[in-house]
């Protein structure tokens, strides 16, 4: 039995230095970019769709993956493992030590990375559909034909199940980065969602992350008695504005589960990571 109280100040230190978050925005808005607001030597980007050309002069380590079987062992040397988990299943004990047995090297570095960025979950889930495929599940059993329907619930089991192990890993801060779409309706009405194979895994993220953020473009307006307030404006703004609070007036993807952060927050990630851990202290 590993199950124990925690008091107060335990609770609070051990959520000092972990935040999960999705952040969305669409392509060339400069997510990847927002790199250059964390610490570099903390940080370790996990580039799933070689999108790091906007941030080469960025200092961090970066570490490419191309199949989703191994953003499977990445997740597992950096969540640890999951006791829950049998032998033979994914994030076991046993698991956990045949990857650092066999990469001592990449386990030593991951485990000095207090920052981890996803880039892209958009990317992920791409890769998980292409590896779904391959398998007996993504097979009908009575014509022996592909079945997407097997394929996508396997995806959405294997990525979820990815997700909620990196929520809990241990002292790590993790930052999930998607592409945001624009979807117009045959009304002409205009949504926004995240650009995901399946839609499991998308409608379950929000729930599984601290926070929600989206990355886009807003003018600064001035009234007539000099109040300044920031206006969405995703095509001709001039500034970069995290979107931070659920039932905000755009109908942008947003979570705040600090309660703690403002309707929108400028574009730097670090200072927001600040801002919340501060918040912790009081």
């Amino acid at each position: 039995m590993r199950l124990r109280i925690l008091s107060a100040d335990e609770r609070l230190q051990e959520a000092q230095g972990k935040t999960t978050m999705a952040l969305f925005g669409p392509s060339g808005a400069g997510k990847t970019t927002l790199l250059k607001t964390l610490p570099t030597e903390e940080t370790v980007c996990l580039d799933l769709e070689a999108g790091l050309k906007s941030v080469q002069d960025w200092r961090g380590d970066s570490l490419p993956i191309r199949r989703f079987a191994d953003a499977v062992d990445i997740a597992c040397l950096i969540g640890g493992a999951n006791p829950a988990a049998q032998p033979d299943e994914h994030f076991s004990e046993a698991h956990h030590a045949h990857l650092r047995a066999q990469h001592p090297e990449l386990a030593a570095r991951l485990d000095a990375k207090r920052i981890v960025f996803v880039d892209s979950i958009t990317d992920l889930t791409r890769q998980a559909m292409a590896w779904a495929k391959t398998r007996p599940e993504a097979l009908s059993e009575r014509t022996g034909k592909p079945d997407t329907r097997g394929a996508y619930g396997l995806l959405a089991r294997e990525v979820i199940g990815l997700l909620k192990h990196l929520q809990h890993a241990p002292g790590r801060t993790v930052i999930f980065v998607g592409i945001l779409e624009k979807v117009v309706d045959d009304m002409n009405r205009v949504s926004w969602q995240p650009q995901m194979e399946g839609g499991k895994a998308a409608r379950e993220l929000p729930g599984i992350v601290d926070q929600v953020l989206t990355l886009s473009l807003f003018r600064q307006d001035t009234d007539q008695d000099g109040a300044v307030s920031w206006q969405h404006d995703a095509e001709k703004g001039h500034a970069r504005r995290l979107v931070c609070q659920s039932g905000n007036p755009w109908g942008l993807p947003a979570k705040d589960r600090s309660g703690k952060l403002a309707l929108t927050e400028p574009a730097d990630l670090g200072a927001l990571l600040t801002k919340i851990n501060q918040t912790l202290k009081g």
